[in-house]
């Protein structure tokens, strides 16, 4: 496992009530739903990573962003270590397109809790949490 957990940005992007989800390929939780998200590089802010991730994984504009939750996830059979920092972002412009496919196989909106499965382990503990997208 590696010395120290790595920082991992999720975004919650909420559109009429749904929130957009990817279906991960070739990483760590392959072949399963993810919300758009990656790491958080050396001198960048939390919400410049988030509205990065977005665009390079989308080509979405998302606003409003907020801060959420956190979690704490360790990939036991991939021997990683994740905190998962939640930014909840309303969407913007666009429709969600698959702009980087050696990482994702498809994007989709989805309602809250996600009934789509497998989901990606930050998801996973993050209902463990009984988060709940604000009205």
């Amino acid at each position: 496992m590696c010395e120290r957990p790595l920082i991992g940005v999720a975004v919650i992007v909420i559109k009429d009530h749904r929130v957009l989800l990817g279906k991960r390929k070739n990483a760590h939780g392959a072949d399963t739903w993810a919300f758009p998200g990656g790491h958080l590089e050396s001198n960048e802010s939390i919400t410049d990573c988030a509205v990065r991730e977005v665009f390079e994984e989308t080509g979405l504009k998302i606003k409003n962003l907020r801060f959420g939750p956190y979690t704490n996830d360790i990939f036991t059979t991939e021997n990683k270590h994740y905190v998962t920092l939640f930014v909840i972002a309303d969407h913007d412009t666009g429709e969600p397109e698959v702009k980087e496919p050696h990482k994702c196989k498809k994007w989709q909106w989805s309602q809250w809790p996600p009934r789509r499965q497998p989901l990606f382990l930050p998801i996973r503990n993050l209902l463990k949490q009984n988060f709940s997208l604000p009205a």
